[in-house]
């Protein structure tokens, strides 16, 4: 048989979505993949039950149906001031990780350079290379997550044509300053680059941090490429519902793109998630504090247990540092936690481009109950872990 792909022969499988597998085989509580355990809005799901009998269930506009391209429209232009015209400048896809690899593949050609933050969510590295681009990677320096204003604009000196911006980030959940934002945009116009943003979490911030939209501040408007999705926001992560927003050159060459990858988003789920577009202020005031609300039980409860970790600024992430137990392989240590702790987590060394195995991350978008007894389980992860032994991970 002929070799197959060079390009794809290095990728391993998604760690999250591996971890989720052995945490129902093991019957664990999962904190990798973060999807929540609770029921959409009910307006939304009562919207599909009526669209289940009423239609539409053919093809729509590969570019997204038009109610739900002015509903995306309307809702950005209420939140980031800035009007968009649904026709020209959005383009509906399959969930926001196709938004992602369809804009990386109509901006970049093979060899080209785009800058990443690291660590970062773990596709943001294959869609480069599937793109045929190389990966510049900027750290964001734990436990703040701050990054070196120098060796930012060195990725743009090494010829940088975009960069990939994750706000609020997975998975350290720090949310950039309108400082911090300012400069990105500053050396995005002086090097001609674009940005690309994943604003996934865009409502999901915790007081007194606030979400800046890049592509609103003076002169960005043109260069940058909105990725986004109601996965998390609507609590439809299934429904895989995702969008772009770029100027019409751009988007013009992305639907293109992803006519040809998908040919368009599922129509019956496009109708009754205008439902959820349309909501007013009062729901996303609710959204931030229920997120609140759980992350208070859940960062409380590693608090009491003395775990150490960085307090998450947005999304719903939390990164612990388990070096105090020796954790050499931080793959190795999530499955034993998964098999000993009754806990899934996600190893840190799957969002670092640098050698840190130090860290693992668990997410919080659970019931009450669900945190609670995640809670009650990790209090038994010191004890367990110190006393381990002949394990294959220190």
């Amino acid at each position: 048989m002929r070799p197959l792909s060079s390009r794809t022969e290095q990728f391993t499988d998604s760690v999250i979505r591996r971890m989720t597998r052995i945490s129902d085989e093991y019957n664990a509580i999962n904190l990798s993949q973060g999807f929540p355990d609770f029921e959409p809005p009910k307006a939304i799901t009562q919207r599909l039950s009526e669209v289940a009998s009423e239609g539409p269930h053919q093809y729509a506009v590969t570019f997204g149906a038009k109610n739900f391209r002015d509903a995306v429209a309307k809702k950005y232009e209420h939140f980031s001031g800035l009007k968009i015209n649904p026709d020209e400048e959005i383009v509906v896809t399959c969930g926001s990780t196709e938004a992602m690899m369809a804009t990386m593949m109509s901006i970049t050609n093979p060899g080209d350079k785009v800058a990443v933050f690291s660590p970062f969510y773990e596709n943001y590295g294959a869609d480069a290379i599937l793109s045929g681009a190389e990966p510049i990677y900027i750290p964001l320096v734990p436990p703040e997550f701050k990054y070196d204003s120098e060796v930012l604009e060195d990725a743009f000196r090494q010829g940088a044509k975009a960069l990939i911006l994750c706000n609020p980030s997975n998975p350290c959940g720090k949310v950039f300053t309108r400082k911090e934002l300012e400069e990105i945009a500053k050396l995005a116009m002086k090097y001609d680059a674009y940005v690309v943003t994943d604003e996934v979490y865009e409502h999901i911030v915790y007081s007194p941090n606030k979400h800046t939209y890049l592509q609103a501040l003076p002169g960005m408007r043109e260069r940058t490429i909105v990725c986004n999705s109601l996965s998390k926001t609507y609590s439809i992560t299934g429904w895989r519902l995702g969008y772009v927003i770029a100027n019409p050159e751009i988007t013009e060459r992305i639907k293109k793109v992803h006519d040809f990858l998908t040919v368009g988003a599922a129509a019956p789920l496009m109708e009754a998630a205008v439902t959820g577009l349309e909501f007013d202020d009062s729901y996303y005031e609710e959204v931030a504090e229920h997120y609140a609300h759980m992350k208070e039980i859940f960062i409380g409860g590693l608090k009491e247990l003395g775990l150490s970790y960085s307090e998450p600024q947005g999304a719903y992430y939390v990164l612990i540092d388990v070096s105090e137990f020796g954790v050499k392989d931080d793959n190795k240590f999530c499955e034993w936690m998964i098999k000993n702790v009754g806990v899934a987590a996600v190893p840190g060394s799957s969002f670092f481009k640098e050698d840190i195995n130090n860290y693992i991350r668990l997410h919080f978008a659970k019931q009450d109950e669900t945190l609670k007894e995640a809670i009650r389980r990790l209090a038994s992860l010191k004890e367990k872990a110190n006393s381990a032994i002949d394990v294959d991970w220190r």
